[in-house]
């Protein structure tokens, strides 16, 4: 029994039909799924992934229309670290993130830029066995598409305070600098020192990070370990493709525990993932409704077809 790494990323956007042009178009990630924030329904849930929607490459959003730029600060994840090829690939999304006006910075075998509302992004080239998780699109080159999630980097003050949950949880490493790798997949999590100015979530923040476990039996024994290791666990939630538990870890940053064993495919066609607006059963009558709040927006597989 071990965790496989992380298993999703989830962030905030102001802006649904910007946020779908810089990951579905521009980053070339497959959207997964056109959903709602179960817990608001007039608000998108918006997934992004490799072409399968694998656990490991999975990047969601909440949009709130309107919402104040957010602020990375102490307790918060503030950077997605992206696995790619070689530094072929960093030069190939040099010139293209450049070529859309996005400024990058190059720093040996990484590549860091921001999104339109500021979250921050590294391309990175691992020397990692997991298996590569893409997306095709045709404008990428498939050799030089994001491979899934290298890690994450947080804020924190005093990052040992972490250690004994992490380590309860399958992490090693020591200080500021963690992994917690299964048999197919791995992730990493550093902690940096934070800026003198408090956090706020909002447009651009990262809400939470998820890591992989594979059903509701393992997820019961890591909800058991977390709590012995002083962690407040939720009970098991049902997100319709992935049940979760979450709780704080020692530094701030609120960890998920979701399963792999459900998937994204159980409500629409593999093939047409993210292709239209799919509501939890409890939201269906609510339809028409929904869909004339929500924000248009256009996917660019379905775009590129019409």
């Amino acid at each position: 029994m071990a965790l496989e790494g992380l298993h999703h990323i989830t962030a905030i956007t102001a802006d649904a039909p910007r946020n779908v042009d810089f990951y579905a178009r521009l980053l070339g990630l497959r959207m997964v799924k056109k959903t709602v924030n179960f817990d608001q329904p007039d608000v998108y849930h918006l997934y992004y992934g490799d072409e399968a929607a694998t656990p490991g490459a999975i990047l969601t959003f909440f949009e709130f229309p309107g919402a104040a730029r957010g602020r990375h600060g102490d307790g918060m994840p503030y950077l997605i670290e992206w696995r790619v090829a070689d530094a072929s690939s960093l030069d190939f999304w040099g010139a293209r993130l450049a070529g859309e006006g996005v400024a990058v910075q190059r720093a040996g075998d990484a590549l860091t830029f921001a999104d339109p509302e500021g979250l921050e992004h590294a391309l990175v080239v691992a020397d990692v066995p997991d298996p590569a998780l893409v997306a095709v699109t045709p404008d990428i080159p498939v050799e030089h598409a994001l491979q899934g999630f290298a890690g994450v980097r947080a804020y924190a003050a005093a990052p040992g305070d972490s250690a004994g949950l992490l380590e309860a949880l399958g992490f090693t490493g020591a200080d500021a600098d963690w992994e917690l790798a299964g048999e197919q997949r791995r992730g990493r999590l550093r902690y940096d020192a934070p800026p003198p100015a408090p956090g706020r979530q909002g447009a651009g923040s990262i809400h939470h990070i998820a890591w992989s476990a594979a059903d509701d039996d393992e997820l019961s024994e890591y909800r058991a370990i977390a709590l012995g290791a002083g962690a407040h666990p939720t009970g098991i939630i049902d997100r319709q493709y992935f049940h979760s538990v979450y709780f704080r870890e020692p530094s701030g940053v609120l960890f998920e525990l979701a399963s792999r064993d459900v998937g994204f495919a159980v409500d629409e066609p593999a093939g047409a993932l993210g292709e239209r607006l799919m509501l939890p059963a409890q939201y269906e009558a609510r339809r028409a409704d929904l869909e004339r709040r929500l924000t248009p927006i256009s996917n660019p597989r379905v775009a590129s077809r019409a």
